[in-house]
């Protein structure tokens, strides 16, 4: 896969409704987009070997214990503690080489295993830490596939989101803590974290590619176009700039002051 055709992927899976986003396919082509001189097939291959290793524990364990030993257990998936800010951490072809992620990375594994063993898990948007929701015959729990998906307590759950900065009204409401996400929201959350440490490392043209595949993932929101923006006038691309940030204002209604201040101060750097 190309780069342009990993792209054209993405274009058509930003346009797809919720329930239907190819989440792994989509994260190998953000991966395949990155870094398009890769081969994504052995990726493909442990996803696969995941669900099938789930497929076989789901019949003498519990769903929690099942996906655990599968993705950890088999898998050998794991947070990265040592190099935890290493670009490779955010990219899935990276991860099944390397055996190691980020919480959200490793999550897209979990999420793929669990959607062909039909069982009902889904990503949780929380503070710092994305978790997972997988729903038992006890009711919803929390797993963190940093910890080789070990369930998360309720009290825990708590402790972190007062750690994170929520108040204890909102720390205590397990409802909102464990709120489940799309799938689509899952990926925009990885590429987020790529634009961020792209950013604070002055790695516009990263910036810019991964700004590009959530505008791509997500066709409605103005806000890529900003961060597209942004990193291009990072690069001194201020004419392509310019086109992000008109399109941000198209998006937005017209509404985005932000956008419409920006583009300003880039149409007075080009004359």
């Amino acid at each position: 896969m190309t780069r342009e055709q990993a792209e054209a992927f993405l274009v058509e899976a930003g346009r797809v409704a919720d329930e239907a986003f190819p989440l792994f396919e989509a994260a190998l082509a953000c991966a395949v987009h990155e870094d398009p001189d890769r081969d994504a097939e052995a990726a493909r291959a442990l996803a696969d070997e995941g669900a099938a290793h789930l497929a076989a524990r789901l019949e003498t364990e519990s769903p929690e214990e099942a996906i655990a030993e599968s993705m950890a257990g088999d898998l050998g998936l794991q947070g990265d503690l040592m190099t935890h800010d290493h670009p490779d951490n955010a990219d899935v072809i990276a991860v099944a080489e390397r055996r190691r992620g980020i919480p959200v990375s490793l999550g897209v594994f979990y999420l793929h295993a669990a959607r062909r063993c039909d069982l009902d898990v889904r990503g949780v948007d929380f503070p710092g830490h994305f978790l997972l929701r997988i729903e038992t015959r006890e009711g919803p729990l929390a797993l963190d596939p940093f910890s080789e998906g070990r369930v998360v307590l309720p009290s825990e759950l708590s402790r972190r989101a007062l750690r994170s900065g929520l108040t204890p009204d909102i720390a205590g409401r397990l409802d909102l803590l464990m709120a489940p996400m799309s799938d689509r929201a899952v990926l925009i959350r990885l590429q987020n974290y790529v634009f961020a440490h792209a950013q604070a490392a002055g790695d516009w043209p990263r910036a810019e590619r991964s700004a590009l595949r959530r505008a791509l993932l997500d066709p409605s929101d103005h806000r890529p176009w900003l961060d597209v923006a942004a990193a291009r006038e990072g690069q001194g691309a201020l004419a392509g700039a310019l086109q992000a940030l008109t399109q941000a204002q198209i998006l937005d209604g017209g509404a985005a002051l932000a956008a419409r201040a920006a583009r300003e101060r880039v149409r007075l750097r080009l004359n």
